[in-house]
């Protein structure tokens, strides 16, 4: 087993320094391998060290322009640090050099949302279920996209397929009330807001939503 190996399963059993070791002697070993810096760089997102995490990605950058990794780790410190301009710049450049996955279109769509851009948005949260079909949170925020979008019909179906994966998904229940109640269909629009509330309680963007309807209703 090479030395960042030993260093990313010291890392994934929470053995944070014996991590920090490892990728140390990797770097001292081999100052010219970008992988090094960038598993040094995931090691330090995982403890908070936003800012030093962001150094050993550029320095892996520094090294190689096409590592794209380091600018989907980047991309990761930029959007915790909610920069998310700065991190919509990192996951492009990540797709660019040919990181194709789900995590990453999925990222990429969560900033472009955050930066109120959701027509462009969507088409990342869409890859993002193609690659990844069991993924509930990316399904979720497709729906939500859509929805913004007045994409209703299309966004019902992604909230259903969240419930399909995850029953107790007391969010989509409220936002597909939210959408039967868009179309008028108020008897829909009170079952699933019901709904979730029987699973989240104190769930008060339904409760409200439900009493709205329920005086409609009425």
């Amino acid at each position: 087993m090479d030395t960042n190996q030993r260093g990313i399963e010291a890392m994934q059993k929470g053995n944070f320094e014996e991590a920090a070791t490892i990728f140390s002697e990797a770097i001292e070993a081999n100052p010219n391998n970008p992988i090094s810096y960038i598993n040094f760089g995931n090691l330090l997102s995982a403890v908070n060290e936003l800012d030093k995490a962001l150094k050993f990605y550029e320095k892996a950058i520094a090294i190689d322009s096409n590592a794209a990794t380091a600018y989907y780790g980047a991309g990761n410190v930029y959007f915790n640090q909610e920069n998310f301009d700065e991190a919509k710049k990192m996951y492009e450049k990540a797709l660019q050099n040919g990181l194709d996955e789900g995590d990453l279109h999925f990222m990429l769509g969560m900033s472009l949302f955050n930066l109120g851009q959701n027509r462009l948005a969507l088409p990342y949260f869409q890859r993002s279920v193609e690659l990844n079909k069991e993924d509930s949170d990316a399904r979720f925020q497709y729906g939500l996209c859509l929805a913004q979008l007045e994409l209703i019909d299309d966004a019902v179906k992604q909230f259903e397929a969240v419930i399909h994966l995850d029953e107790d998904h007391a969010d989509a229940y409220y936002n597909l009330g939210v959408a039967f109640a868009f179309k008028e269909n108020t008897d829909k629009a009170i079952h699933m807001l019901e709904k979730a509330l029987d699973i989240q309680p104190n769930h008060m963007l339904a409760g409200h939503a439900l009493k709205i309807m329920n005086g409609q209703s009425n």
